[in-house]
Formats: structure tokens, C-alpha cells, sequence
């Protein structure tokens, strides 16, 4: 085998991986697109020790810290397809070559569907955004603003008041319950029901919605809970199970990681239905540490 571990993703959940097995001493490659989901943001906040850094000089530095460990190598391009190969993998690369490993670690994340409204593609990460913790207490109190796609942005409506006055857009989308409305008075939630038409001021900044009707509502943030697709099909194509989510399918992993095929493990958002820096780099920790002691205890997988 080339190499005890293919780690397929390059951002946090990968390269605390590979930050694991490299101290571990084992012969590590990282698959690299280049294209991590937070490559939008302009700053991460709630990472402990990476307070208003942006995500892309965390990478980087992630990056650095690693190439100083002689058994580990990068490789910038895609994994196209993999497949069983005796008692590890074989995956084919973007650039044609193939690699084989012992192991597998998929972090290669998920990417997100917005919907089709003008204005909203160029304000995503920076106005328009999904986490009141990782962006919301930048906003400062100003007006904020939840776009309904279905009834998860009730759960948000009711979270974002304590970041700003809020209104939620429900449009055609979502109709609250009476019950669910007493809790959205409560919390002093305005609701417009007439949809939005576009988004309005300097991108990526956010000044207003303009809605269908001609009316204008000043906003700082808009909120919304896009959908969510796996950036590859790599799980699919080694036949990892995977689970419905609140915004879309991810990979199903026990308590250490590991998926349902034996020699893979998965990490980050491709894992999670909860989206979080924090939390897909704790998963690539595990994850990463996972496969070290699988090669040590179960050193042949049984062929599928």
C-alpha cells in the first residue's frame, strides 16, 4: 500500500486527522480541493483559539503545522472514485493517477443549495448566513431577518432575538402553527408573510429586503437553513450508510467515527447534522486516532 492513511478533505475535520496519525508516526496523504464550505467567511468565531481569524489563514497555518511532519504529503485535487482493493483501497484522483491506502478518512464536507433569489449568492457567508453563534453577535443588535424554506426556520426565528430584533419571511414556504405563532409573539418576532423579491445594498453587506409587493425592510443579517448535498460521492461508491439530516444526508458513524464499512471513517460536516468548526475538528481528532488503532487491532478487513 502507498500509504497507511488517504484522507480525503483538506479542512479542519481532515487535517486534525491527519494531525493525529502523524504523531502516530503512520504514512498519511491529504487530498486537498481546495474549496472548503467556510471558504465564504471572512472570519471564524466560537473556534477556541482562533477568535476573528479567517477560516483560510486556519487552514493555512493547519497546513504548515503539518508539513513539518516528514510521513505526511498533500496532494491538491479530487478523488474520483474508490473501491476495496484486498485488505485496503484503492482511489482513483482527479489528475488520473491512483493512490492505495489502509485506511480511509472522508472529510470532504458538503456543499450547500441557496435559493434562487437576487442578491442572496453574493452576500452568503457574510450577510446571508445559517449560524447566529458563529456570525450573529457581529451584527450588533441591528435588524435581522429569517428566510422560512420549511418549518426549520421556526427553530431559528426563535433563537435569533437574542442576536437582534427579528422578522421572519415566511412567504409561500411555511404557515406557523397557532401554537408556534404564542411563541414567536413571546419572543417578539415579527412575521411578513408577503414573500422577498431580492436582497438590496452594497454586496456582500446587507441594507434591506425588498419584498414582492414594493415595501422595503431594513436588515443587517439575513438567516436561512440551506440545503445540503455530500461534495462528493466517494461514501456512496464504498457504500458508507448514510442518514437524513435536518438540511440533507450525511454519513452514518458510531462513537469513534467509523462509518459502516470497515477501514473507513468519516468526519466533519459529511458526518454531522450539526455544523460547527469546533465540532468537525474534535470529530477529525477521533477520527484520526480511530483509524491509528484500527491498524494496530483489526490489521486485515474483511473484503466486501
Amino acid at each position: 500500500m502507498d500509504h497507511d492513511v488517504l484522507i480525503i478533505g483538506g479542512s479542519f475535520a481532515g487535517m486534525s486527522a491527519a494531525m493525529q496519525l502523524a504523531r502516530a508516526r503512520k504514512a498519511v496523504l491529504v487530498l486537498d480541493t481546495g474549496m472548503p464550505r467556510n471558504r465564504f467567511a471572512v472570519t471564524s468565531h466560537g473556534f477556541p483559539g482562533q477568535e476573528g481569524q479567517s477560516p483560510a489563514d486556519i487552514k493555512a497555518r493547519l497546513r504548515e503545522e503539518l508539513s513539518a511532519y516528514p510521513t505526511v504529503r498533500f496532494h491538491d485535487g479530487a478523488a474520483l472514485s474508490a473501491r476495496r482493493e484486498g485488505s485496503g483501497f484503492r482511489v482513483s484522483l482527479a489528475d488520473g493517477s491512483d493512490v492505495s491506502a489502509r485506511r480511509i478518512v472522508l472529510a470532504y464536507g458538503v456543499r450547500d443549495s441557496l435559493p434562487d433569489l437576487p442578491g442572496l449568492a453574493e452576500r452568503w457567508g457574510a450577510s446571508v448566513l445559517h449560524c447566529p453563534y458563529c456570525h450573529g453577535y457581529e451584527l450588533n443588535r441591528q435588524p435581522l431577518g429569517v428566510l422560512a424554506r420549511d418549518e426549520k426556520a421556526f427553530h431559528q426565528a426563535m433563537m435569533l432575538p437574542d442576536w437582534g430584533p427579528t422578522t421572519l419571511f415566511t412567504g409561500t414556504a411555511f404557515r406557523p402553527t397557532a401554537e408556534q405563532m404564542q411563541s414567536l409573539k413571546t419572543r417578539e418576532v415579527q412575521i411578513e408573510e408577503t414573500p422577498v423579491a431580492e436582497l438590496i445594498g452594497t454586496a456582500p453587506a446587507l441594507e434591506a429586503v425588498r419584498l414582492e409587493d414594493g415595501r422595503i425592510i431594513a436588515l443587517a443579517g439575513l438567516f436561512l437553513a440551506p440545503q445540503t448535498a455530500p461534495f462528493s460521492d466517494i461514501a456512496a461508491q464504498l457504500g458508507c450508510e448514510m442518514q437524513d439530516g435536518p438540511t440533507g444526508p450525511y454519513i452514518v458513524v458510531d462513537q469513534m467515527q467509523a462509518t459502516t464499512v470497515p477501514g473507513v471513517f468519516a468526519a466533519g460536516d459529511l458526518a454531522s447534522p450539526m455544523p460547527n468548526a469546533t465540532l468537525a475538528a474534535a470529530a477529525g481528532v477521533m477520527a484520526g486516532s480511530a483509524a491509528h488503532r484500527s491498524l494496530i487491532f483489526d490489521p486485515e478487513l474483511i473484503s466486501i
